[in-house]
């Protein structure tokens, strides 16, 4: 059972979740009354509570696992491309990589990423950021995605977004665990449901 205030967290964090995607899909704020919206809006909240929990337990895992975790959301991506590969690199005195997606069969063009696993207080902050900005310059690199599970502080997304020999995608908890449920990484579908309309087409015999 979840701590009183853990608790609150994870039920505001839900309903961000489906206020975000209500935002994305332009749905009133209203209650519902159409059974199609009603499902939209029942199958929303279901992932959120997914994502949520997804989350919570990607927190608890180990480190390496998810380091690895991550590589797998990227590969899943397709970040790879067709004749890529993925490498998990993470352990110490790494240099502040733990992974790498090799997008050719020949690595002419890599991807390289750090992932930090940290509790929903610790947020990135501007010195993991140019730790990791060394560490792509180190070897000539210029495409990196940083990950975590907790977010970014606002000198780390200025710091990300001033890097002038390359590109760098900072990916917090949340849009993590919305890329696994999209990607299927972590996941499974439990439930589908059918809805059946009348084919008009078929009365238009009727009156041929």
């Amino acid at each position: 059972m979840l701590e009183w205030p853990v608790w609150i967290a994870y039920q505001e964090e839900i309903a961000a979740r489906k206020h975000d995607r209500a935002s994305e899909d332009g749905a009133p704020a209203e209650e519902e009354t159409d059974p199609v919206e009603v499902m939209a809006s029942a199958e929303s909240t279901f992932n959120a509570q997914t994502e949520t929990a997804l989350r919570r337990r990607l927190q608890e895992a180990s480190p390496e696992f998810f380091e690895k975790a991550v590589i797998d959301v990227l590969w899943a991506m397709r970040y790879g491309g067709t004749h890529g590969e993925k490498q998990h690199v993470g352990r110490s005195g790494d240099g502040g990589i733990d992974g790498i997606i090799r997008q050719d069969a020949l690595g002419l063009t890599n991807v390289y990423m750090q992932a930090k696993r940290y509790a929903d207080h610790n947020k990135v902050g501007d010195p993991e950021i140019r730790n990791f900005i060394g560490a792509l310059d180190s070897r000539g690199a210029n495409l990196g995605v940083f990950i975590t599970t907790s977010s970014f502080q606002p000198s780390a997304v200025r710091t990300a977004a001033g890097y002038r020999h390359g590109k760098i995608v900072l990916i917090d908890g949340v849009k993590l665990t919305t890329l696994m449920l999209a990607y299927g990484v972590a996941v499974h579908k439990t439930h589908e449901f059918i809805l059946y309309e009348i084919d008009d087409d078929f009365f238009d015999e009727e009156h041929a």
